[in-house]
């Protein structure tokens, strides 16, 4: 007798590749999923094929949406400041914190000439785009990127391109720590660092 069967090794292997999740619990989840109705894994398998085919992401501000135009520019932000992101899980984190109510510009990653990655090839030029044509102006940009070499070099190339233009360029506050990722801070830490936000120099 050949255990697990095939069937639910291909389960385990797939979901095994989703991050944080071993080999174990790709196990667990599996088997929970074998004791519940049809209509329950019927369900996630419609959610997650509905994610991949019908997410879009906004021409604006980049983030995940439903539509290519989100809510991004709604009455209830304040339209005069820009925080710069590297990815949606960081937007998501700042929201958390309830200190923030400007707008957000997703980056898409943060330039890495390591892994081949300029600012070509990240939503960079779309942010400048964006400033020069905003209505009211953008009177300042925060940059809220992850403190590590990667996000301190596009930090640098972003702020010489601002300065340019006399935008007014902040950064949080550095409560969080050197090589730590944004979406796994504390939310007070996190809303403090918004706050607190300094002058990029």
């Amino acid at each position: 007798m050949n255990f697990p069967p095939k069937i639910v090794e291909n389960a385990i292997e797939e979901i095994s590749k989703l991050p944080g999740i071993g080999k174990k619990t790709a196990l667990r989840l599996v088997l929970h999923l074998l004791k519940q109705e049809k209509d329950a894994t019927s369900n996630l398998t419609s959610a997650l094929n509905h994610l991949r085919e019908d997410i879009e992401y906004c021409g604006t501000c980049h983030m995940i949406s439903d539509t290519t135009d989100c809510t991004c520019r709604t009455i209830t932000r304040d339209l005069s400041i820009i925080c710069v992101v590297q990815d949606t899980p960081d937007v998501m984190a700042i929201e958390n914190t309830h200190q923030y109510k400007g707008l957000y510009h997703v980056l898409g990653g943060v330039i890495s000439p390591i892994e081949g990655i300029g600012p070509e090839d990240l939503h960079i030029d779309s942010l400048f785009t964006r400033i020069e044509k905003s209505e009211p102006k953008i009177e300042e940009v925060i940059l809220a990127l992850n403190p590590t070499m990667e996000g301190d070099t596009t930090a640098f190339y972003i702020t010489k391109k601002l300065k340019a233009l006399g935008i007014k360029v902040t950064s949080i506050a550095r409560g969080i720590p050197i090589g730590g990722e944004l979406e796994y801070a504390d939310e007070v830490t996190l809303g403090r660092s918004i706050l607190t936000r300094t002058i990029y120099d």
